[in-house]
């Protein structure tokens, strides 16, 4: 089941009320590979909670004087640090319970 938190359900207009970004900055971080909203039929944006929050971060390094390349790199390794944590706990239960797959 998917959270409320992951459902893009809000549109540029209230993320820029929510954040303080302008719709320029936020369509700018879009452009720029961290952040991706869905798109409506009609190609309007939709964004999650957790977008909301992470362009919240996004905003606050930025202030900092932290690049958007430097965040993106951030963000693949993160990722990456997941997927290995995910893949370490599956072969753990496998193991454990002797699942194959």
């Amino acid at each position: 089941m998917t959270s409320y938190k992951d459902k893009k359900v809000i549109t540029i207009g209230v993320v820029h009320e929510l954040t303080g970004l302008s719709e320029r900055q936020i369509r700018y971080y879009e452009e720029r590979g961290l952040v991706f909203p869905d798109r409506s039929k009609k190609g309007t944006r939709k964004y999650s909670f957790n977008d909301v929050e992470l362009l919240m971060d996004i905003a606050n390094k930025r202030e900092e004087g932290v690049q958007t390349y430097e965040i993106r790199q951030d963000m693949k390794k993160e990722e990456k640090k997941r997927q290995v944590r995910e893949e370490m706990l599956r072969g753990q239960l496998n193991a454990h319970f002797n699942m194959r797959k």
